[in-house]
């Protein structure tokens, strides 16, 4: 009986220390597994219905290694986007601006920042407040701006104002009718590459031999609205949400041009003769009016 039990007991023994052997192996097999497979040096089995791989050596099987990993069960391959689409700024970060402005200075000819409203890409207000000026306002050019001197109780410091309204367009495309305007009244130069100003947007055929066309007439001719009428002045809501839609209106075909274009724009570069400028509504240098019948020293 004793010479019996003896063997049964080594073997279970010697089953014992190989399965605690294999145990302490494993975790080692598989580091060292998926190191030979991240260097391509070991080849993962084939998926049920796979095609067989091509035998080692063979040109099919060389490009088969140099496969990208996201068809072996990486990250997914995307479409690479076309110029136009890597170009088109994201709607939550495309942003409109407009501003009305006060006369302030001798008989009040000199224009400062009196209200200022952003709205973003769908249209929602997100930002609008009045602004008081710098200097005393000797003219409320109320009949064009809509501001009165019970707005400006509630006006917050043009200093405070500036800051709120450059920090909400950081980093954002800024689109708006004659922004150089905008830029002057709040202080700021917007970079180039991320403005987009609707008086370059074509001008339509039924507007003839006009050199600079104002965002009332272009929201008419070119989106049926109204706007900038009555008898309470403008709204810069109004006039930043209407720039928005006119930019819309072409922004697939801006934003291709804007991309596959290499030349200066027109305003960075000496006009000449055979500059391509009619097709545009105007050099926002020269001051697009906005509306008809604008104050002295307004442009908008």
């Amino acid at each position: 009986m004793v010479a019996r039990e003896a063997p049964d007991l080594n073997a279970k023994d010697v089953l014992r220390r190989k399965h605690e052997r294999k145990s302490r192996q494993h975790p080692r097999f598989m580091a060292r597994k998926a190191l030979l497979q991240e260097h391509g040096l070991r080849s993962t089995p084939p998926e049920p219905g796979s095609p067989p791989l091509p035998p080692p050596g063979t040109e099919a099987a060389s490009s088969v290694r140099q496969r990208p990993r996201a068809e072996s069960g990486g990250a997914p391959c995307r479409r690479k986007p076309s110029p136009g689409e890597s170009a088109r700024p994201l709607p939550s970060k495309c942003v409109a601006i407009d501003r009305e402005m006060v006369g302030t200075g001798p008989r009040g000819r000199v224009s400062e920042l009196a209200r200022c409203s952003v709205a973003s890409y769908h249209g929602e207000v997100l930002y609008d407040k009045y602004v008081q000026p710098e200097t005393p306002i000797v003219d409320d050019r109320t009949r064009w701006s809509g501001v009165t001197r019970q707005h400006m109780h509630e006006a917050i410091p043009f200093q405070v104002a500036q800051k709120e309204i450059l920090r909400l367009l950081k980093g954002k495309a800024l689109v708006g009718h004659a922004l150089h305007d905008d830029f002057q009244a709040c202080k700021y130069i917007h970079p180039r590459g991320q403005t987009r100003d609707t008086t370059y947007v074509p001008s339509p055929a039924s507007m003839p031999g006009r050199t600079c066309v104002s965002l009332k007439d272009l929201a008419l001719q070119l989106l049926h609205k109204t706007i900038q009428v009555g008898q309470h002045g403008h709204s810069s809501v109004e006039d930043a949400v209407t720039a928005m839609e006119l930019y819309q209106l072409v922004e697939v075909q801006w934003e291709q041009q804007e991309a596959s274009s290499l030349q200066p724009h027109p305003e960075d570069r000496e006009p000449d003769s055979g500059t391509d400028t009619e097709q545009y509504m105007g050099d926002p240098a020269q001051g697009a009016s906005r509306g008809t019948g604008e104050a002295p020293g307004r442009t908008e």
